[in-house]
């Protein structure tokens, strides 16, 4: 067991660093990841063939995507990297992944967790409508696949990633009607101070929003959704409210929206690892210092998967956890490198928390959300039959509430419905939502062939 390689799940900004710094210090991890290349989401790569630029794909962030790209490159000759790879399930040191249609376990003596984030949405009558998206669909379909989602699109949301994707749509040429944002712009204009500490990224993002407005694009603030529009069994229009309350409409072929992202925390509940209510993420994260240890041996998290803090901020955490791991092992480590890093680590979470204050999740649409609206899609589950089965069977926690009403037991498990279903719940009960509690995980966290577990 002792001679187990390290494993790394997660090849996005914080897997592939940490891989990086195994791999330096003489080590040859595994590294599995459900992407089919490496680059995770933020830098998700074009497939091969494809001959859109770097600065055309990533802007900004062009030079730290091919870094990073190559970095990781460079490595994978002396590492086990194992590409579209899903983890389904973690327990009593063994990992249970899909590969090419088959089940393989493998055991572990020490793993570090980057899962990465995903979108945090809040449904609206019309939400499942066909063409409509979330922001990270929509980046998945301009990046890796090189189409728009429509030709008349309306982006809808809150956070950084709705100007980021707005952005790249207008620039790659794609037809962006509107960016819609729920955030009142006198919520942002108080958290500009916080924002200030960001440098360049408050930067960019000051960038993006000036040219989507130079490009003649509709952008507003403090506005509330309403309804998406059906025509022809497609999505035809959005309805919203304005900042001063006034109903509008505008025709679309296409939605994209989202409030933030939501960290991937299947696995590290699989790992029995303990979780805490974040009051400013407003979610339940599990718990990890500094140097990304939890309290339970030989697992460690990195990245987005233990808290948003975004690529930069993803890559030191994937460092440092890589140097506990090292440190933990009995290898000698850099002490000047790891406190640099855990300074940057801190530098980053106050930026993160005037981010938070920016660009809030608006708590308030999802507790308001109409009776008819479809909460749960897998299971067809509407906000009304939802808070009638939790009235009715005093379900005061979330996953009581899912037992009653089988709001998230559907293929996503509750990863897209849960963070809304439990703000509905705590609203019906009048209790705050950290009192809901969290769903479970259990596996597997993704859906894989029943030939495989019977």
């Amino acid at each position: 067991m002792h001679d187990r390689p390290p494993i790394v799940i997660g090849a996005g900004p914080a897997g592939c660093r940490a891989a990086a710094t195994l791999a330096a210090a003489g080590l040859a991890p595994i590294v599995l990841d459900e992407a089919p290349v490496s680059g995770g989401q933020i830098y998700r790569r074009a497939p091969a063939g494809f001959t859109r630029p770097y600065r055309a794909l990533y802007g900004f962030d062009a030079a730290r995507a091919r870094r990073l790209h190559k970095a990781f490159d460079g490595i994978t000759s002396s590492i086990d990297y194992r590409p579209d790879t899903l983890v389904w399930d973690l327990r009593h040191g063994a990992l249970h992944c899909l590969s090419g249609g088959r089940s393989e376990e493998v055991p572990y003596r020490d793993v570090i967790l980057a899962p990465g984030a995903r979108d945090r949405i809040i449904p609206f009558p019309g939400w499942t409508l066909p063409g409509i998206y979330t922001l990270g669909g929509a980046q998945i379909a301009l990046k890796h696949q090189g189409c728009a989602i429509g030709s008349r699109i309306v982006f809808m949301g809150t956070g950084p990633l709705l100007y980021l994707v707005a952005y790249q749509y207008a620039k790659a040429g794609g037809g962006v009607a509107a960016v819609l944002d729920t955030t009142p712009f006198a919520v942002k204009r108080r958290a500009v101070p916080g924002l200030l500490r960001g440098g360049s990224t408050f930067a960019k993002g000051l960038w993006y929003v000036a040219a989507l407005r130079a490009r003649g694009i509709i952008v507003a603030s403090g506005i509330r959704p309403v309804a998406a529009e059906e025509r022809d069994a497609a999505v035809s229009a959005f309805l919203y409210r304005d900042a001063a309350g006034t109903q509008r409409r505008l025709a679309c072929d296409a939605l994209a929206f989202g409030f933030g992202l939501s960290s991937e925390t299947q696995l590290a509940d699989l790992a029995e690892i303990p979780f805490a209510f974040d009051p400013v993420q407003q979610q339940f994260l599990p718990e990890r210092d500094i140097a990304g240890r939890t309290s339970v041996r030989g697992v460690y998290l990195a990245g987005d998967g233990g808290g948003i803090a975004g690529a930069d901020a993803a890559e030191l955490a994937g460092e440092r956890a890589a140097l506990a791991l090292l440190e933990d092992r009995g290898h000698d480590v850099d002490k000047p490198r790891q406190a640099a890093l855990e300074r940057a680590l801190r530098q980053s979470a106050g930026f993160r928390v005037a981010l938070e204050a920016a660009f809030p999740f608006p708590a308030d649409i999802a507790a308001g959300m109409p009776d008819e609206t479809i909460l749960c899609r897998c299971e067809g589950v509407t906000a009304g039959e939802f808070r009638r089965a939790a009235r009715a069977l005093d379900a005061d926690e979330i996953n009581r509430a899912k037992a009653f009403s089988r709001c998230g037991m559907g293929r996503c498990q509750g990863r897209v419905c849960g963070p809304a279903a439990a703000v509905v719940l705590a609203a019906a009960l009048d209790l705050p939502p950290e009192r809901m509690g969290r769903l479970r995980g259990q596996p597997p966290v993704k859906p894989i062939p029943m030939a495989l577990v019977t």
